[in-house]
């Protein structure tokens, strides 16, 4: 049990503050406080706890939980309420955002390798290695203690909460809403996170276990530090930075309650941030129009970060994908997915790897995925599944369930022709299904209507780029090509090596999806013998 200090039997002589080896105790506008979230009782360091040793009237006293409502108390002015509309909300969404929510979702799942300095560091390579991303931990904010031979960085990157990307979510939000986020400072308080996070509803947890948890969570979305080597597009100029915070930890307010004895309850937190160097390259809206830097942002539902606080525990993998999904459907809705991509994103290599040779994990891992694919279906992300390479066969059976009619007797006239039908709806999985899954891809996930108005703008974008190439690409229909292939008794994947293209480029432009240019033509037109 942690200890306090009441401040009307306290003398002031400091001789705890020195001796507690935790640092749990603070003194603050001239009066003593013990955080309870780093005070052990000095277990693990002395027999006894010092502050109470040293102290000349054994001042310390265990502490008790508070009792009655926290009385409201003037507090700094706090930056404007994300989420106006009570939907969504414009955040940054660089590569760089994306590859943070990953690191704090996806931990030691992802591939960290140690660098010349032998520090653990995750790289990404940008644009077939022309550029690159790094992330190194500053473990200083994500451990309470220093760091000893037992205590190693990737024990470090192990215990991130994913919870902490909602946080970093959040301060990508809050980012958006400054003009030069990088020399800005925004401000957020514990009851604006608590109502983002929808902790304002959770009545099984203390005000001090909700104001624990929020500061932590914020101390690890800041503890990422982040190296950038950009390539040269078009007028923006190449450029590099080297490990400089994500998000600058400007300051940390706390807020106090006295009780009649005087010891002190921590009653709430503001936190004041600062975007890091790379919101001067990738969310700099002047830059943007003149063309010397990005202006990269998206659309961030408040539900997702409500779903992902209340599935992480039970369901992690869903969680996951849920804020993979976010940055990956900036893309466009018509993203087709690999199912190995997407088993890789919520349980990690190492356990696909380890489930392709084991029968025992390959089983229970098809399981948890099938799982997830339900639960995420329930919150609205919908799974459109490949008919060719993912066919109802091995299809999840909660999806297959999905065509029962609702009216009884058009339900009762489905089960009679199913029991008579070649292929049962609950009949077991053939032999195999997992080598077609790792061929398996998903067409695209139909998304929850607060998440649709920013698909809209990534697809209209989209669609306008497809107009154009289709202006430039002449009159070769894919049905052409489609005809001509067949002539000549050519497969999708043996036109494709000819052609120099992938086996889906000419699947879409043969189905219609997209449109040849120019140059793309002239190689089909030779290949296929086309006048």
């Amino acid at each position: 049990m942690p200890y306090t200090i009441p401040n009307k039997s306290c003398l002031g002589c400091d001789n705890c503050r020195p001796q507690c080896p935790t640092g749990a105790i603070r003194r603050e506008n001239d009066k003593y406080w013990i955080d309870p979230s780093l005070c052990n009782n000095c277990e693990g360091y002395y027999p006894e706890p010092q502050c109470v040793t040293v102290c000349p009237n054994d001042s310390p006293i265990p502490l008790q939980a508070k009792r009655g409502r926290c009385k409201v108390e003037p507090r700094e002015a706090t930056s404007p309420d994300l989420f106006a509309n009570g939907k969504s909300n414009p955040f940054a969404s660089s590569i760089v955002i994306w590859e943070a929510c990953n690191i704090l979702a996806q931990r030691t799942s992802l591939p960290w390798e140690t660098d010349e300095e032998g520090r653990i560091c995750y790289r990404r390579q940008v644009n077939q290695g022309r550029g690159e991303i790094a992330f190194h931990i500053d473990a200083r904010d994500t451990v309470k203690e220093p760091l000893s031979e037992s205590t190693t960085e990737l024990g470090v990157i192990e215990n991130l909460d994913i919870r902490a990307a909602c946080l970093h979510l959040i301060l990508a939000a809050h980012a958006t809403t400054l003009d030069k986020p990088w020399e800005q400072v925004f401000t957020i308080d514990n009851r604006q996170i608590e109502k983002y996070l929808g902790l304002e509803k959770r009545k099984d947890l203390s005000k001090a276990v909700k104001l624990n948890l929020i500061k932590n969570l914020l101390q690890q979305a800041c503890s990422l530090l982040v190296s950038v080597k950009w390539f040269r597009q078009g007028r923006i100029q190449e450029f590099s930075f080297a490990e400089t915070p994500l998000w600058h930890l400007q300051g940390m307010q706390n807020y106090f309650q006295e009780d009649r004895n005087g010891c002190q309850y921590l009653i709430g937190i503001t936190f004041k941030i600062r975007a890091g160097i790379w919101a001067k390259h990738f969310l700099n809206r002047q830059g943007c129009k003149d063309r010397k830097a990005f202006y990269q942002y998206g659309s961030l539902p408040r539900t997702l970060l409500t779903t992902v606080m209340s599935i992480w525990q039970q369901h992690e993998g869903t969680a996951r994908l849920m804020l993979w999904l976010l940055f990956k459907a900036k893309m466009g809705k018509e993203q087709r997915i690999m199912v190995p991509t997407l088993m890789r994103v919520a349980y990690g290599e190492e356990k696909v790897a380890i489930a392709s040779t084991h029968r025992q994990e390959r089983k229970r891992l098809l399981r948890t995925f099938e799982k997830d694919l339900e639960v995420l279906n329930h919150h609205g992300i919908k799974a459109i599944f490949d008919p060719v390479t993912y066919p109802p066969e091995i299809q999840p059976l909660w999806a297959k369930l999905m065509d029962i009619p609702e009216d009884p007797d058009e339900a009762l006239e489905f089960w009679i022709n199913d029991a008579g039908a070649k292929n049962c709806l609950t009949d077991t999985a053939p032999r195999g299904k997992w080598n077609q899954l790792m061929n398996a891809r998903i067409l695209s996930f139909e998304l929850p209507p607060d998440w649709e108005q920013h698909m809209a703008k990534a697809d209209k974008k989209r669609d306008s780029r497809y107009r154009k190439n289709s202006k430039t690409a002449g009159g070769l229909l894919g049905e052409q090509i489609c005809q001509a292939r067949k002539n000549l008794n050519l497969s999708q994947r043996e036109l494709a090596k000819l052609a120099g293209k992938s086996q889906s480029w000419i699947r879409d432009i043969e189905n219609g999806r997209l449109k040849a240019k120019v140059e793309d033509q002239a190689v089909l037109r030779k290949v296929l013998g086309i006048a």
